[in-house]
């Protein structure tokens, strides 16, 4: 996890990057990566998901996700920013943490993509703002961000099997 040398106003912003290749062209890859339904597959800290818009995402649609662990939960609201399907999204996160999630897939070959998360973060202070803090030093965001896009891998990877 690599802290960004100022601040403005406020916490820190950290920034975490990970990307794999996956064999799959990218269509069957964003068909998996852009429902936010299969989060709670990829991350065992969100508990729920809601009001995912039937037709999928687009620009200005939104929905929430749950996440819980120590005995907390708490709703995350998304909202999608920008979208290309099938080869990039930035979604703003808010609530007891403040994020963009882009993400880029690409064609890396024949009937391979590149998918690549890039996650801008900020934990504000006050109670659960720390609670959140000692989890991602905890449970490392950076691997809980690896195990994350290595679970999209094999959900891409099996569906195509």
């Amino acid at each position: 996890m690599a802290r960004l040398g100022q601040r403005y106003r406020g916490p820190a912003v950290s920034r975490i990057r990970e990307a794999i290749e996956v064999e799959a062209p990218p269509e069957d890859v964003w068909r998996v990566v852009a429902n936010p339904r299969h989060f709670p597959r990829w991350n065992r800290f969100i508990r729920a998901v809601g009001d995912v818009p039937r037709n999928g995402l687009r620009r200005g649609s939104s929905y929430w996700t749950e996440v819980g662990g120590f005995g907390v939960t708490v709703k995350v609201r998304a909202k999608v920013e920008d979208i290309d399907p099938p080869n990039y999204s930035r979604i703003r996160l808010s609530g007891p943490v403040d994020a963009v999630v882009t993400t880029w897939v690409r064609p890396a070959g024949a009937r391979r993509s590149r998918l690549e998360h890039e996650i801008e973060y900020r934990i504000p202070g006050g109670p659960v703002g720390e609670l959140l803090a000692r989890t991602v030093r905890l449970f490392g965001g950076r691997q809980l961000v690896r195990r994350g896009i290595r679970a999209q891998k094999r959900q891409v990877e099996e569906g195509r099997r």
